[in-house]
């Protein structure tokens, strides 16, 4: 089911994407993140109640609720960064943003491919190293991007905007850094 989960994400990233290329419909690519939001949604609503049917679980109940309460919130962020851009009516994005949804569209095939290995516990250091390593990318990214947008070439209004979006798909990628986190503790835990 977290396999599940995390290939949510993928499609989520895969949306996000949509949002950048030119000749976007806002208002659809919203409609589809919102259908992938939900169905992400269902899937989380399904690991608790399997959860609490269970008895003997395979790993910690709580990590299993965190990691999938994990899961949930970076698809969460990316359907506010594309709805934002939806409710915000905003027209062109920052080049930089474009850096910082790759981050995100990485780290979504990265956590599905290693959802699959929770059954064995291996072969998951990578897996937190490589999330690690793209969050702090992103982290460079992000901090870019606010100089660009506070650089004097924004009026206020579009800087107040555009951060937002900015701060949504920032949310997103530290996310991804929670879950890795969260998966970090559980092998370590049932190493």
């Amino acid at each position: 089911m977290f396999t599940e989960s995390a290939n949510h994400l993928v499609e989520g990233a895969r949306v996000l994407s949509e949002m950048l290329s030119d000749g976007n419909d806002p208002a659809s690519t919203a409609a589809r993140m919102k259908a992938a939001e939900h169905e992400a949604d269902e899937t989380t609503h399904a690991i608790v109640r399997r959860v609490n049917e269970t008895f003997v679980t395979p790993f910690d109940r709580e990590d299993i609720y965190r990691l999938g309460a994990g899961l949930d919130d970076v698809m969460d962020f990316m359907e506010e960064a594309v709805d934002l851009v939806l409710l915000y009516e905003i027209k062109s994005l920052p080049a930089g943003i474009a850096d910082q949804v790759e981050v995100i569209r990485q780290a979504a095939d990265l956590t599905a491919e290693a959802m699959p290995r929770l059954r064995t516990m291996k072969h998951l250091e990578e897996y937190w190293i490589e999330i690690n390593r793209l969050e702090n990318d992103g982290d460079r990214t992000y901090r870019q991007i606010l100089v660009q947008l506070f650089g004097g070439t924004y009026d206020a209004l579009e800087v107040l905007k555009l951060k937002d979006v900015v701060d949504s798909l920032e949310a997103a990628i530290d996310a991804f850094e929670t879950v890795a986190n969260i998966v970090e503790q559980i092998a370590v835990k049932e190493s």
